[in-house]
């Protein structure tokens, strides 16, 4: 988990390319791979598709995600923080089909319908504007494709933590469902799934 800091970042950026040094050491725990082990199956990703993972950081996620789309799949990774990007870069560089880059996600800058499955893990409290980032999501999106949001925490455990950690992410919450689910049906998502429990937030939705 992130843990607090005596510095204040004056922005979400600066505080992630602060935390980026010791994000692994900090927050890739054999549970995490144990628990995206059991998740990533849910996102339901076939071999051969494109698939962009929003937030990536140091890329945890990336392994789990070339494994299901296979050789013939690709991986976009993107995240705001230069630093995180860095290291992911360095970590992952002999993979072919997998691509990682600075990105915006309220301006992504990617062209419209090209991913199958757009994948926003540990990222979405931290957004300052969902609702300009959920329609980016869906623009490049195609038609049928898949939006999964998810964390490995609940969004009363993610509240909790924020606070602990307090700063400049001490008030970075989920949405509530009701909230959620009118975010994304605005944004053009429909058949929207939502878990929230104690260890862990998913929420599956389609672009119409």
């Amino acid at each position: 988990m992130i843990s607090n800091s005596n510095s204040k970042p004056q922005n979400r950026q600066d505080f992630f390319n602060k935390v980026a040094p010791t994000w692994d050491k900090i927050c890739y725990t054999p549970q995490l791979d144990n628990f995206l082990s059991e998740l990533v199956p849910k996102f339901n990703i076939t071999a051969g598709q494109s698939v962009l993972d929003v937030g990536t950081g140091t890329g945890v996620l990336i392994p789990f995600l070339l494994q299901a789309v296979g050789v013939k799949g690709h991986v976009t990774a993107v995240d705001f923080a230069e630093k995180m990007v860095e290291i992911c870069k360095v970590k992952y560089a002999q993979h072919q089909n997998l691509v990682v880059t600075v990105r915006q996600v309220e301006n992504l800058q990617l062209p419209e319908a090209s991913f199958d499955v757009v994948v926003c893990f540990g990222l979405f409290p931290h957004l300052e504007n969902k609702e300009l980032a959920l329609t980016q999501l869906n623009r490049v999106l195609r038609v049928g494709g898949k939006l999964v949001i998810a964390h490995a925490l609940s969004s009363q455990e993610i509240k909790s933590h924020h606070q602990h950690v307090a700063g400049i992410i001490a008030h970075d919450v989920l949405p509530c469902e009701f909230e959620m689910q009118c975010l994304l049906k605005k944004a053009g998502f429909t058949n929207i799934e939502i878990v929230d429990k104690t260890g862990c937030y998913f929420c599956l939705s389609i672009k119409a």
